[in-house]
């Protein structure tokens, strides 16, 4: 289903409500682009902060990780650093840090970004929704596939035509996602806990069940600060962080001169072929511990967002890797002369004198980077529901200074909840870390299919270089994660069962309103049978104005007619409202409405499109009503200056995309006023001055109408299976997606609609 465009001699091309301003945006540059040195560092010290609590505060737990029975033979912790060391090279530096971070969606990454990337170039969503006006939003910037490369073209045929490739495409998405909020609820669990077991060394007395529940207080209060969020997140988090990697990498220094500088020697690979020779099965096995030296850097992609590549890779090649790197250096020597010690490898290490500040520093550290991945994952969570994939919950934003820092009350009770049973359940890091591992090397997988299509579809590399990234990172990652399924029975099955749940719940909100989708699609009225209802003698036009929201972007909504039935009124000036996310970040607010008059223009209906990316914010009701009233005044007076330019073949009115004629161009801004002017000219005496004063009564109008008051109005729609469907379907449809829509927060509280202007028409579709 694609929309026509009819070609218009040149110069003159029809405008929406929004060309005065989009040339002031159709130049917009590419994420981090013409960034001075000064504003890189700046970010590149903020970033430490953000991305990098996590992946720095593993030294806490990886030596305990993978020797949970002790340390058998010296040697082999030279080849689990030389692992350990490798494993920081290969994955967040070489192929997170130089290739992955390049694959950014207009600056936001993450898996998410990903998706979205790959659906601008090639139909893959599900739902219907695109239109041909979508394509001229300035972040847009879609390059059609090169002539040239066949396969680029093949790959984007083979996408939209493969429904099952879009339903692999989407599970590896909510998959990913649904990784990400087991990530949150693990990192806080296994970080305070590392970090608070350090008081043991002090207060020898202290039991583990005491500090779990030491560990559990410090977890509540996390939880229940979400709400005020984290305005000053990057100066007021980097300046900890960075202190914690002056110690860890001071301290590391210190064990390495004074108790083995031979440890060096590990940055030869062969210790890693003699580890595994030596160990065999159980070499392996430990693999899943020394995979935790990478937990966290998922977030330098995810959080993208808030720098640029050139500050993340300064970030990252400056400060994270010496810091960390000395830190296991240092470890690994300690633990040559006492390896007894691995249980508690970083606070055995520290010298006495540093005892208490690194303690402090590391709690502090701990809480930071729980911080940070919570913060993540609400932000991915509220660009899910961009997808469709999630009930439209009410996300808060709590920063108005820093972007994408979000908070949303249901998923943060429920994070908060297992992140604490997980604690007194597991007690240990150890087992911990059975289940944490997973999550990490999951979501690795993913970003590196992903990828892959990405560099088929639009990098346009050639296949070796393809080649080359899927089978060297999919290969280690893979025998990764066979090492951590060898856990399952021990801690690795609970992502597992937790993705399993959250899959199912993502997966069946989408499928039904996918089926509820394309059944309005399939009864949606015809003009002609409006324009009917309407001239009916017992409907009446009523003051005021009204909004029907609609998930349609084409077409009168079936809940329009029910709506006249139940009450024979229509307001004076009536909007078909829907509300579209575009598979970018950003939608420029000036570029943010599309209107089209539905039916004759006496009728004063009209159909607005209102775009936001993932990543944007809903305006307020009554910021949002005052831009919607201004852009439809600016509408008006536009549409009466084309049709006195244009031949009057046309009546404007909207009809369903199946029925569509050839439909002219809405969004562009490339021929503005200019071109309007120049036509204007030649058929001067086509213009009147009744017509402006007809168009500045209608703007007149507009305005008495929205002081007399704006309704919104909603379906609520009960969807059910057909009675003949499968016994799974009807389980699916009538139960658990019902329990979803009647247990989680309405719509209207999501788009923060008063409810004293709110009025809903029941309806039921049978799908």
């Amino acid at each position: 289903m694609s929309l026509e465009v009819e070609e218009i001699p040149a110069p003159l091309k029809r405008h929406d409500s929004l060309f005065g301003d989009a040339e002031k945006v159709s130049h917009s540059k590419h994420h981090g682009s013409q960034v001075s040195w000064t504003r890189t560092l700046s970010l590149a010290f903020q970033s430490i902060g953000i991305i990098y609590g996590d992946i720095g505060t593993s030294p806490l737990y990886v030596y305990s990780s993978t020797f949970p029975d002790g340390i058998k033979n010296n040697d082999d912790l030279l080849g689990v650093l030389s692992l350990i060391l490798y494993t920081l090279i290969i994955i967040p530096m070489l192929k997170y840090v130089f290739i992955v971070l390049y694959a950014n969606d207009n600056g936001d990454g993450g898996t998410f970004a990903l998706y979205s990337l790959i659906s601008r170039y090639a139909k893959i969503r599900m739902i219907p929704d695109q239109q041909a006006e979508d394509a001229a939003v300035s972040n847009y910037h879609i390059e059609a596939p090169n002539s040239q490369l066949r396969r680029a073209q093949w790959v984007k045929q083979k996408l939209e035509s493969s429904k099952a490739a879009k339903i692999v495409l989407f599970t590896l998405t909510i998959l990913g996602t649904s990784m990400v909020i087991g990530d949150g609820t693990l990192t806080p669990a296994i970080s305070v806990l590392s970090a608070v077991s350090g008081i043991k060394e002090k207060a020898p007395g202290l039991t583990q069940t005491q500090v779990v529940l030491i560990s559990v207080a410090i977890l509540f209060l996390l939880f229940s600060v979400q709400r005020f969020g984290t305005d000053k997140v990057g100066y007021t988090f980097a300046p900890v962080i960075s202190v914690w990697f002056l110690l860890i990498a001071g301290i590391g220094m210190y064990n390495l001169v004074i108790h083995d500088i031979g440890v060096l020697r590990a940055f030869n690979p062969m210790y890693i072929v003699q580890y595994f020779t030596r160990n065999g099965k159980a070499g392996w096995v430990s693999l899943g511990g020394v995979v935790l030296c990478v937990t966290g850097t998922e977030g330098m992609f995810a959080d993208l967002g808030h720098f640029n590549v050139r500050a993340v890779q300064l970030s990252f090649n400056c400060i994270l890797f010496p810091s960390v790197g000395l830190c296991y250096i240092g470890q690994a020597a300690y633990l040559r002369k006492f390896p007894n010690d691995v249980a508690d490898t970083f606070y055995k290490s520290i010298p006495a004198p540093m005892f208490w500040p690194t303690f402090i520093i590391a709690i502090l550290a701990a809480i930071i980077a729980s911080q940070a991945m919570l913060s993540g994952a609400f932000a991915i969570l509220s660009k899910a529901l961009s997808l469709g994939c999630m009930p439209r919950v009410r996300v808060i934003h709590t920063s108005h200074k820093y972007e994408g820092q979000v908070y949303i009350p249901e998923v943060n009770f429920m994070m908060g909840l297992a992140s604490i049973l997980v604690t007194i359940a597991f007690k240990t890091t150890t087992n911990i870390g059975n289940a944490y591992g997973i999550c990490v090397v999951t979501t690795f997988s993913i970003t590196t299919h992903l990828m892959t299509v990405v560099m088929l579809l639009i990098w346009k590399k050639h296949v070796i270089f393809i080649m080359l990234f899927y089978v060297v990172f999919g290969s280690i990652e893979l025998i990764y994660l066979s090492s951590i399924l060898s856990k399952f029975i021990e801690g690795g099955y609970l992502p597992f069962c937790f993705a399993l749940v959250v899959m199912s719940l993502m997966a069946t909100w989408h499928y039904v309103q996918v089926k509820r989708y394309w059944y309005e699609l399939d009864h949606i009225v015809p003009i002609s049978e409006m324009t009917a209802l309407l001239e009916k003698s017992d409907v009446r036009r009523i003051p005021g104005v009204g909004l029907l929201y609609t998930e349609l972007v084409q077409g009168i909504p079936p809940v329009f007619p029910r709506l006249i039935k139940k009450i024979p009124s229509v307001h004076s000036i009536f909007i078909f409202m829907s509300i579209k996310h575009l598979p970018i970040s950003h939608v420029i607010p000036a570029e943010r409405f599309i209107f089209r008059q539905v039916g004759p223009k006496e009728h004063r209906m009209f159909r607005c499109v209102a775009r936001y990316g993932y990543s944007d914010t809903l305006e307020e009701p009554k910021e949002f009503a005052v831009f919607l009233v201004d852009r439809l005044k600016m509408f008006i007076q536009e549409e009466s200056a084309f049709t006195q330019i244009e031949p009057e073949n046309d009546d404007s009115s909207e009809v369903p995309e199946t029925q569509a004629r050839p439909r002219r161009s809405t969004q562009t801004a490339v021929h503005s006023e200019e071109a309007i002017e120049t036509r204007v000219s030649s058929h001067s005496g086509r213009i009147s001055f009744h017509v402006n004063q007809t168009v500045e009564e209608e703007k007149q109008l507009i305005d008495r109408e929205v002081e007399r008051g704006m309704v919104y109005l909603m379906g609520e729609a009960n969807v059910t299976a057909k009675a003949k469907s499968s016994v799974l379907k009807k389980i699916v449809v009538n139960y658990v997606y019902t329990f979803l829509r009647k247990n989680l927060t309405e719509g209207h509280k999501a788009l923060a609609i008063p409810k004293d202007q709110l009025l809903k028409v029941g309806i039921t579709y049978e799908i």
